[in-house]
């Protein structure tokens, strides 16, 4: 089957990662990173390419992504990728000798931060790196320069300057070189620079929200404007680096299961440094439970595959024979060997990047072509049709204690779902938590336009919610006159677990049963979970909007002191809502629990 990249780039994370290209035997042909997935993949199968890349994409069998937390650590991944693999399309890219440095020289008393290929030894000044690329190096020197002012003029430009250049009136240099800055000052903001590119960047921060708010006291409020974009700034270019600390061998497995399929990802870590992901879709015939299956997995990967593993094998749930997996592990490597799944730190942020991983890939498999093909195959044999059907819409309602009543309407057709079409519906003049009034005003409002000639109309009309909302669509359809659309409703087994659903057709007396491993089934979960998906984030939108009062002062837990504490740690209450979890709990007084909270009230 030819590489369908429209299918394809439909899934695909908008988040930073990286790719490989690979052909119909699975080699690589060509590896490269992204700040968005989606974006620039997208970009090699539309608009005109060069010779070249018209060479790579006419040979392209497949793409596999690895997602990451940013793009550093896309690049850091790229690189030790194309060191090992050599992809023959990746032949620009040089050795790991050829790493640049940032210069700062001990001579001038202006001194710019330089680019510089390779270290030369003279004490002259002070080299910081090694950078893992030369357009690491180009974007951190001009980051500095953007917020810190550092002039980037050659010393013979700057020592014959005697007006101001574009680059001070464009707010990318303080002009040192006609005297706008003293020197004591500009030193000061070079050792800030400085103190960034090597980590230092919440020390520098603190420093700068003390000179803030002493600037604010004594009422020179130009100035605090312009060290408060200053942290603001520096807020958005602070991430931990947890893909590269320098430290811990470890293997991370992760499991992701939806109807129809699962997947367990493997990413390797060694000396601190993500080498790759790898993915598996194991066979689950035994029907094996979620942890069952992921110790199978992880025990054939080393004692069965001839592998040793590392210091730590990471696992994203418990092991129900960790130890003894554990103790086996470590004879076969001749050293102590941890099997964990709750780890903190670093640590716990590579397992979310797995876990992160193995839901994407999934996704992605799930979507493809044939999959879904065979899934409208299996359910035009369980409903016994001549014809497959060619256009799905389902209906679900989603509310907290009946405020804020959102119903969904997502669509899918043979090619996956159909964005374009899904739609929302706020429902008014229902009484709170009235799930069958609600869906009553949302089937009304789509289907009084289906009969007035607007929209498509759909094969198959699935409701969530069993009986009751089957009723309610069916007196729907009666009303309106509407006998050529097929009516299946979905109920939650006792469990509430997947694969315990019933499925009553056209009328509450008439069930099909479909077993836990039917296409046709797995095609209705599918749709079924993104009609809740859509709905519930529909809800939150429309809840939060009408709760607009004020963003911290109904977060349990955080008093007067504490939102005054984020809102200096981050500059206002923008800072706040773009901070990460992680970010928010090294506020003083702020835990990581506590940061949870606040993130999930902040975002839903």
């Amino acid at each position: 089957m030819s590489f369908d990249p429209k299918q394809f780039l439909k899934t695909v994370s908008a988040s930073p990662g990286v790719y490989r290209m690979l052909d119909e035997r699975g080699d690589t042909l060509y590896i490269g990173k992204a700040k968005r997935l989606k974006a620039r993949l997208a970009s090699y199968f539309r608009g005109a390419l060069n010779a070249k890349t018209q060479a790579l994409v006419g040979r392209i069998a497949s793409i596999e992504v690895t997602v990451t937390r940013s793009e550093t650590e896309a690049l850091l991944m790229e690189q030790s990728l194309i060191k090992e693999l050599r992809p023959p399309y990746n032949i620009l890219l040089r050795d790991d000798k050829s790493y640049p440095f940032v210069f700062v020289s001990d001579r001038h008393p202006y001194p710019a931060l330089e680019y510089k290929r390779a270290r030369v030894r003279r004490n002259d000044g002070r080299y910081l790196g090694p950078y893992p690329s030369s357009t690491a190096v180009r974007e951190s020197l001009s980051l500095m320069q953007k917020i810190f002012r550092i002039r980037n003029c050659e010393d013979s430009v700057f020592s014959n300057r005697s007006r101001p250049c574009l680059q001070h009136q464009i707010q990318r240099c303080s002009a040192p070189c006609v005297d706008f800055i003293s020197e004591a000052d500009y030193r000061r903001d070079v050792e800030h620079a400085i103190m960034c590119l090597e980590g230092k960047s919440e020390q520098v921060t603190a420093e700068l929200t003390r000179q803030m708010e002493a600037a604010s006291q004594t009422l020179d409020f130009e100035e605090a404007a312009r060290l408060r974009d200053q942290i603001q700034q520096l807020r958005r270019m602070q991430e931990r680096q947890f893909v590269d600390t320098d430290a811990g061998d470890a293997d991370l497995f992760a499991l992701a299961e939806r109807p129809g399929g699962l997947c367990v990802s493997v990413i390797t870590v060694r000396q601190g440094r993500m080498l790759g992901a790898r993915h598996h879709s194991p066979d689950n015939e035994l029907d094996l439970g979620s942890e069952e299956l992921l110790g199978e997995f992880v025990s054939q990967f080393y004692l069965g595959q001839e592998r040793d593993p590392p210091e730590e094998v990471l696992t994203s749930l418990a092991l129900p024979d960790a130890s003894l997996l554990q103790d086996a592990l470590a004879e076969r490597a001749g050293k102590r060997v941890r099997v964990a799944h709750q780890v903190r730190g670093h640590r716990a942020q590579w397992l979310q990047l797995a876990r992160t991983n193995a839901e994407q890939y999934l996704a992605t498999r799930l979507a493809d072509q044939a999959q879904l093909t065979r899934r409208f195959e299996a359910l035009r044999e369980a409903l016994g049709a001549e014809t497959a059907p060619q256009r799905l819409e389902c209906f679900d309602i989603s509310h907290s204690h009946g405020e804020a009543t959102v119903a969904s309407c997502v669509v899918f057709d043979q090619q996956g779902p159909v964005k374009s079409d899904y739609r929302r519906f706020n429902i008014e003049g229902v009484a709170a938590g009235d799930d069958y009034g609600a869906m009553r005003q949302a089937l009304n409002r789509r289907f009084k336009r289906l009969v007035n000639g607007e929209g498509k109309r759909p094969d198959i009309l699935i409701v969530d919610g069993g009986k009751g909302q089957l009723n309610m669509a069916r007196s729907v359809f009666e009303e309106l006159g509407i006998e050529d659309i097929q009516l299946l409703g979905v109920a939650k087994g006792t469990t509430r677990k997947p694969g315990l659903e019933t499925l009553f057709l056209e009328t509450v007396n008439r069930t099909l049963n479909l077993d836990n491993g039917s296409p046709a089934l797995h095609l209705v979960q599918h749709i079924r979970d993104e009609a809740h998906r859509f709905a519930i984030t529909g809800h939150r939108a429309r809840r939060d909007k009408q709760r607009r009062t004020s963003a911290l002062q109904d977060i349990p837990g955080v008093g007067p002191k504490r939102r005054r504490e984020l809102l200096r740690f981050f500059g206002g209450l923008q800072g706040v809502r773009q901070a990460t979890r992680e970010e928010l709990a090294r506020v003083p007084g702020i835990n990581v629990s506590l940061a949870t909270a606040i993130h999930q009230a902040l975002h839903g």
